[in-house]
This record gives C-alpha cells, structure tokens and sequence, in this order.
C-alpha cells in the first residue's frame, strides 16, 4: 500500500486502528479546513421524505412520454431506430432512463460506503466529520433515487459491471488518495455532470427537482475533492504524482470506454427485441470519433466534466495531456476558468431550500422559491 499524505487533514490509518481514534491529542489536532463546508450544511438540508422539499406521488405516463428527449438515445439515428415503432422507442428510450438513474442510485451506494469508510481511517476530527456528514447526505440521496425509481419502474436494474468493479474498488482501497480521486473527483464528478444533464434535458418535472437538490449536496462533496488537491499535488515528488496521474487516468479511460455500452445495456435493448451486438454494431457505423468528440463540446457532457475536474485539480501534466486531449481542447478547457457545469443550478437550489428551511424554523410567509 502506497499511503501518500501531504497535509495533517488528510492524514490516516488503517481501517482496523480504532486504538489510534482514542489517542488523546488526537482530539485537539482538528483542521479548519473542512469549517465552511460542515457549517454549510444547514443550508443545504433536505428531506426527501418530505413533501414540502419533493413529492414523488407526482405522475408521468411513461407509455406515452419519454422521461429524456430522443435525441438522448444514439440507438434512434441508426438503422435500428429506422425500424423501431414509436411504441418501442418510447419503451427504449424510458428503460435506458431507468437503466442510468439505476447506475446513478448504485453510485449513491458507493459514496455512501465511501463516505463511512472514510470515517474510519481519517484522523482528523475535522475531516472525519466532514466525512461522517457526507455520509448522511449520501444516505439521503439513495432514499431519493430509491423512491424515484420506485415510482417511475417499481425497481431498479442491477448495477453495470464497470460501475459496479469501479465502485468496489474504490470503497475497499485503503488509499485515501484512491478513494478522494477515485470518488471525491471522478465519480461525483461524473454524477454532476449527468445530474446537470437530467437536469437541463428531462421532461421529468420530478426528476428535475430531484436532480437540483441532489447538486445542492454535491457540489460540496466536490470541494471536499478540490481541498485535498489544492493541499496535497503541489507537494508531491514527481513519483508520487506519477502514481495519482496514472490512477486518475486509468479510472477516466474504464469509465469512457464502459460505463455506457450496449453490452452492460443488454436488458434494456432486449425489452424491445434488439440484439445488443447489431446495436452496438449499427451505433458504430452511425457514429465515428469526430462525432464523440463534437459531443464533448457539450458543458454538461459527463466525460468533459471529468477532464476538467483533473485539470483544475492540477492532476493531469504533459505525461497524460495527450490522452485527455484526444477528446477535448485542453486550452479551451483551461480557459473556462474553475466554475463547474452545476454550479449555478446548486447555488439555485440552496435558495429554494433556503426558503422553505427559513419559513419552517420561523413559521413566517413562504417565500418565493423559484
């Protein structure tokens, strides 16, 4: 195991050290780099058990709307599509929907775990609280996705391998920079870009305003992420910088070439009687490199999102510039400054949330919330 710690904030043990939990000046050690974003949590409070934040009860008829645009679905602008009937494609495309909301309630389960695990090896009481209130908003957000799915499908759909491989590796990893780039920065950089996505796109109302509040609590996941990054890639050697480099770039290239293909998505194209291989076949005719890469123009495209998040973290050098740029312009990436895709809709949703936690302390009129 490669340990690399830069900064007492993150500084950690192994997860069966609880003795070092109980050492006395353990206690007095407290970092104040993670006050803001703990005090911030008020702010941020939702229940999604609760009416007045999001009613799930809201209908949709998925037999006769799609919960995303079909311009979502690659399968429709191919031959496939050509011969699909209008009654399979809205099946299609609202199986899709429901297959990626399931991969993101899996995700959800993942951060949960992570967050806890983090709990168990931070030593900083500042960090590990930090950490144990992720894990509260993680546990929230699984509650959330878990009734959406409920009531949209019923339940969800088993979680891709890719995801599923990733996502246990990262919660086992005893690494704490495994888990932070692997999680902190990858994978919740990933949700807000498809939460941005679901967000500006769906034909949900629901899931739009369940998309919102989940950025609420993400984007403060996020900077939990960039903290650690400010504090700790700077000092590293160029060894250690090698062994995140290569790891962040190992996990981005699992991720875009797996995450989203016809094989983990066998269920979906067999409930309309598609063969996944003539689909997948038929979306590699249809679309070549140049078009992937036109899509990654796109803010909210989830991938760009990730390139970014590792540039802005200072992760990616002249070693792996190459690989990332295969798909993006670099310099336009680093010209868009370090505001993320998502951040205006969470900044949004905490004056929503603002309002109605306001209103409920105080008993006052209601204000307006969008």
């Amino acid at each position: 195991m490669v340990q690399i710690t830069k900064d007492n904030a993150y500084d950690a043990v192994a997860p069966d050290n609880f003795p070092a939990m109980l050492e006395p000046e353990r206690y007095g050690r407290r970092s104040t780099a993670f006050d803001k974003i703990i005090s911030a949590t008020n702010d941020h409070f939702w229940d999604p058990l609760d009416k007045k934040y999001i009613d799930f009860d809201q209908p949709f008829d998925l037999a006769a709307e799609t919960i995303m645009p079909r311009g979502f679905f690659p399968i429709f602008s191919t031959r496939i599509g050509d011969r699909m009937s209008e009654a399979d494609k809205i099946k299609f495309a609202n199986e899709a929907s429901r297959w990626q909301i399931s991969g993101i309630l899996h995700g959800e389960q993942g951060a949960l775990a992570l967050s806890a695990s983090l709990c168990h090896i931070l030593k900083d009481p500042g960090a590990q609280e930090y950490a144990a209130n992720q894990t509260r908003e993680e546990a929230r957000h699984v509650t959330a996705f878990s009734a959406y799915i409920k009531a949209r499908w019923g339940s969800p759909l088993p979680c891709g391998e890719t995801l599923k491989n990733m996502l246990t590796e990262i919660v086992g990893a005893p690494e704490v920079y495994k888990k932070i780039v692997g999680m902190q920065m990858l994978v919740e950089g990933l949700a807000m870009g498809a939460f941005a996505t679901l967000y500006q796109k769906s034909q949900d109302p629901l899931l739009v305003k369940l998309c919102q509040l989940v950025m609420t609590d993400e984007a403060f996941h996020h900077k939990f992420g960039k903290i650690w990054a400010d504090r700790t890639i700077p000092k590293l050697t160029p060894e250690e910088h090698n062994i995140v480099e290569d790891w962040a770039a190992q996990c981005f290239q699992t991720l875009l070439f797996n995450l989203v293909n016809s094989e983990q998505m066998q269920s979906v194209y067999a409930s309309v009687g598609i063969d996944w291989q003539e689909a997948r076949a038929a979306i590699l005719e249809a679309y070549t490199d140049d078009d992937r890469r036109e899509s990654m123009k796109q803010s909210t495209n989830i991938f760009r999102v990730l390139i970014k998040t590792l540039l802005n973290a200072g992760i990616v050098t002249e070693r792996t510039r190459a690989f990332y740029a295969m798909y993006v312009d670099m310099d336009e990436l680093k010209g868009e400054g370090e505001r993320m895709v998502g951040d205006d809709i969470a900044e949004a949703g905490i004056q929503y949330l603002q309002s109605i936690n306001f209103t409920s302390r105080s008993g006052a009129k209601l204000l307006a919330a969008e």
